[in-house]
């Protein structure tokens, strides 16, 4: 191409996106002043005109602006009647270029005259496309073939076409900044050459035959066996590729299709399987799905004939696994699971908005609908696009004019532009044939069995299922056996365990893997949601407060917290919260029942419980507070403090413990990345049933409630929603070295570990997180003295000690001066439950969760541990982990494991002791 073309052609493509853009904008002002009986009228000659120009430029121009208008000619699902009816012509019927052109082309590169190559050469083409046009021929063998050629200086013009392209984009991102588009076209610059080399395109012709098992007969994968048709490759070269013909019709031919009497719903659905299973499964897939790459077999049952894999895109083992599990999230809801899909494959956002985020990823995976539902679909995207700048608007602070030119997308991978292509090609398809596909049925299954072959790829088959750590003890070294063995059986999918003996780390080991659709390791520093173990965290903190002189253990709770003080608790004190006591076991119960979402709101549930009235009097009766613990406990801390319980939280423990990132209640944005995801055993829930009540327990907190709540939880729990919200009594997520220093410190009287103790060459070094999330003070209260606002809790600068107690067991435990605060035989101390030796002795004290993971440390021998889990075993795997350490530290098993052990037999699918919940 001369320079003189060059610049013809930039001007044609420029002008016609002006006019075009100046059109609508002018259509848009006088939209204002018409009778609305006439706008449809309006806008839809206005499309038909604009229509026409586009379609008559891309003929003349041919080239990339082919492959545009095709990509626009299948999106009926968004698209213009006009549009799709007039572009549809760009499938497969230009005007095909001269056959000397094809012969010269066909005898340069395959080195023979065609005479010596075929015995038949059909002259007229059966499709004409942008790169190329495909005419029938008969070999010399006799086999029948179809020959691909491509155009005479397709090359040139390709390249320039890009370059336009570029300019043109980049030009629609400045005059209206929302709709920046440049991440897609700096994709489809790097790959659009690639189809350009036929030879490129024949390998890629083989590998997807191959990853569908088009020419096996084979029952390998043959849960997500695809039922298409790709023909074989012949020979290629650069600009010549020889195929097997296969006789089809083509799938915008309804007549045809009609009289074969083709299901067309059944169609598309495997199409759109062949597709699940080249992203998902192989990672290799075709990025040009649109109506003219397929035939229809014309032979029964009438198979998809899938053509053409010039443009066809690999993906990393990261990659896919990361594509699989944003499908999967958008799919469940989970905001989480979602962010840090995000986080894995380089997609970063400039603000937290996760709502909106998952509004945007389900429409990106929404169904399909017929075409006469466009018109309302779109008018659907551009009331939530609208209602979503404004979210925007709000949380930035932003005038309308710079909310229009915010982008919110700071990093966008190009590597999955192209599967975003694939997605939106998809649902025109489906909406070009007018039928409906439900896509997360259809790609759930593929998008699954990546995830999950990975996942359940346990210890047997990964030889990095331990994170890859020196053993720091000959104690560690058989615990990893035994991780082992239960991973093999099925009965962890992720653990860590870390444990403190005199004052320095013994145990340090992480293992298996996130979650059951999330195939990354588990780290030292991953957050584990850890239920009821948040109990000893909170219950800490109210220790700390006593011992910073914010407050007494027989102060009334009416006296710190007025509202409290109404309906019958006027005589409830600290020590009655902490202990279990206060006859409140069973508040919040019927509210959270009726609705679970209302645990994520903080006030309310202050609220809630500061209008309760109590079952028994305080002191009268020990039931654990399952749930009203931590509200209970949350509302003291934040008006004896004056702080917001997760300001305490971080000034008590996290700073002075150095564990900055890995210990949260309530996470901040930032961390989704590091979460693991709750799974429940289903084989122990079912053995729930069996089990007694036991009379510890609230009434509302029975074996079946247990059970019930074992199976719906990790849903529950699993959502950004809930995993943000401040349930100081469910809701902690921290890793085990976390947990376990903070245990190390309590088992010796608040002394911090020194900074060396904890010497594992584990990566990310503990406290090394920079993020710190900082959170309002509350406003002092209008009855609070001048004097009072001033002698605010001033953050310790010693960070040797976190409490100045000497006695500070004896309160954890209710013993010695303390003992009249607790009942007399109770199971609770003030705030932790007590530990005892199968011989009955008081030897320390801990929490344990729903789930399994617990924090506990023995008193006398200077011992703290932490077992964190994701599938929720309900205390076996932890008592297992529990009677090999103390075996080998020749240290005294809790009693609350040993009712486990001594009922566990040496199989480990044995029948479990009642869940270890404290």
């Amino acid at each position: 191409m001369g320079w003189g073309s060059i610049y013809k052609r930039r001007m044609k493509v420029f002008a016609l996106a002006v006019v075009i853009y100046l059109d609508y904008k002018s259509l848009q002002l006088r939209e204002k002043w018409t009778k609305n009986s006439k706008k449809a009228d309006l806008w839809e000659k206005a499309h038909e005109c604009n229509a026409k120009r586009l379609l008559n430029l891309i003929v003349e121009l041919e080239g990339l602006w082919v492959k545009l208008g095709q990509y626009l000619s299948t999106r009926a699902d968004v698209l213009p009647p006009a549009y799709i009816r007039l572009l549809k012509q760009l499938q497969d019927s230009l005007p095909p270029r001269p056959l000397k052109e094809v012969r010269q082309t066909i005898n340069k590169e395959l080195g023979k005259s065609m005479d010596n190559l075929f015995l038949s050469f059909d002259n007229a083409p059966l499709a004409t496309a942008s790169i190329a046009q495909v005419h029938r021929a008969t070999l010399s063998d006799g086999q029948e073939v179809v020959v691909k050629v491509q155009h005479e200086g397709i090359k040139e013009i390709i390249l320039e076409d890009l370059k336009n392209a570029k300019s043109i984009v980049d030009w629609i991102a400045w005059a209206e900044p929302q709709y920046n588009f440049n991440p897609m076209i700096d994709e489809w610059c790097k790959e659009a050459p690639k189809e350009l080399d036929f030879n490129i395109e024949a390998e890629n012709t083989r590998i997807v035959s191959r990853n569908l098992g088009c020419k096996s007969n084979s029952e390998v994968n043959n849960i997500n066996r695809v039922e298409v048709l790709i023909p074989e490759v012949i020979l290629s070269t650069e600009r010549v590729l020889v195929l097997e013909y296969m006789d089809g019709v083509r799938l915008n031919d309804s007549e045809s299709l009609q009289a074969m009497g083709v299901d067309k719903q059944k169609l598309v659905e495997e199409i759109t399987r062949a597709y699940a299973h080249q992203i998902y499964v192989d990672g290799f897939f075709n990025g040009d799905p649109h109506p003219g790459n397929f035939l229809v077999s014309k032979a029964p049952p009438h198979h998809p004939i899938l053509l053409d894999f010039g443009l066809t895109k690999g993906l990393s083992p990261s990659l896919k696994q990361a594509l699989a599990k944003m499908f999967l999230a958008s799919a469940e809801g989970d905001h989480v699971a979602l962010l840090s899909s995000f986080a894995e494959m380089g997609l970063k956002l400039r603000l937290d908005l996760p709502e909106q985020v998952m509004e945007i990823s389900n429409v990106f995976f929404r169904n399909s609908t017929p075409a006469n539902e466009a018109q309302q679909n779109m008018k659907a995207f551009a009331e939530q696009r609208n209602k979503n700048l404004k979210v925007l608007q709000e949380k930035m602070n932003l005038n309308k004019k710079e909310v229009k030119r915010f982008n919110p997308v700071d990093a966008f991978p190009g590597d999955i532009i192209i599967f975003s292509r694939v997605i939106n090609l998809l649902r025109g398809l489906s909406s070009s044939m007018d039928v409906r596909v439900v896509y997360v049925d259809i790609m759930r299954p593929f998008a699954e069995s990546v995830l999950q072959c990975n996942v359940n790829r346990g210890p047997a088959f990964n030889t990095n299922w331990i994170h890859d750590t020196p053993a720091l003890s000959n104690t560690e070294d058989k615990l990893r056996k035994l991780l082992i063995e239960l991973g093999n059986a099925d009965k962890v999918l992720g653990i860590q365990v870390c444990a403190y003996k005199d004052g320095e780390v013994i145990i340090d080991t992480a293992a298996g893997v996130l979650g059951r659709y999330d195939p990354r390791p588990v780290q030292p520093d991953s957050l584990f949601p850890v239920f009821s173990v948040s109990k000893g965290i909170t219950a800490g903190m109210l220790h700390w407060l006593v011992d910073q002189g914010k407050l007494k253990l027989d102060d009334k709770v009416g006296n710190i917290w007025p509202e409290f003080g109404t309906n019958g608790k006027d005589q409830i004190k600290v020590h009655h919260v902490l202990n279990h006591t206060s006859g409140l076991h069973n508040a919040m119960a019927d509210l959270t029942r009726e609705n679970p979402l209302v645990m994520a709101d903080w006030d309310e549930c202050l609220n809630c419980i500061a209008n309760t009235t109590p079952e028994t009097e305080p002191g009268h009766i020990q039931q654990y507070h399952y749930l009203s613990f931590g509200w209970l406990c949350g509302g003291i801390i934040e008006h004896a403090s004056t702080k917001k319980f997760q300001e305490i939280l971080e000034e008590a423990f996290v700073r002075p413990l150095n564990i900055d990132g890995e210990l949260y209640i309530g996470i901040p944005p930032g961390v989704e990345s590091r979460l693991a995801t709750l799974t429940s055993d289903m084989d122990e829930i079912k053995k729930l049933s069996e089990m007694a009540n036991r009379p510890e327990l609230p009434s509302s907190f029975q074996v079946q409630d247990v059970s019930q709540m074992a199976s719906t939880l990790p849903a529950l729990f699993n959502t950004l929603f809930a995993r943000r919200a401040i349930i100081p009594a469910a809701n902690a997520h921290c890793s085990a070295r976390a947990l376990a220093r903070y245990y190390a410190a309590l088992v010796d009287r608040g002394t911090v570990p020194p900074p060396h103790a904890h010497s594992s060459p584990t990566h990310p070094r503990l406290g090394s997180h920079p993020h710190t999330p900082k959170f309002p003070s509350l406003k002092p209260s209008k009855k609070q003295k001048k004097s009072d606002r001033l002698s605010e809790i001033v953050i310790a600068k010693d960070y040797t000690r976190i409490f100045g107690n000497a006695r500070i067991h004896d309160a954890f435990m209710g013993v010695g001066e303390y003992e009249d605060l607790v009942l007399s035989g109770g199971q609770f101390g003030l705030g932790f439950k007590r530990s005892y030796s199968e011989g009955g002795e008081l030897i320390g004290f801990g929490h344990s969760g729903m789930g399994g993971s617990t924090g506990y440390c023995d008193v006398k021998n200077r011992f703290a541990i932490a077992v964190t889990l994701n599938k929720m075993n309900f205390g076996g795997v932890t008592a297992k982990v529990m009677k090999l350490v103390c075996s080998e530290l020749d240290i005294p098993l809790p009693a609350d494991f040993y009712r486990f052990t001594e009922r566990i037999s040496d199989d480990i699918d044995s029948n479990l002791a009642a869940p270890l919940i404290n």
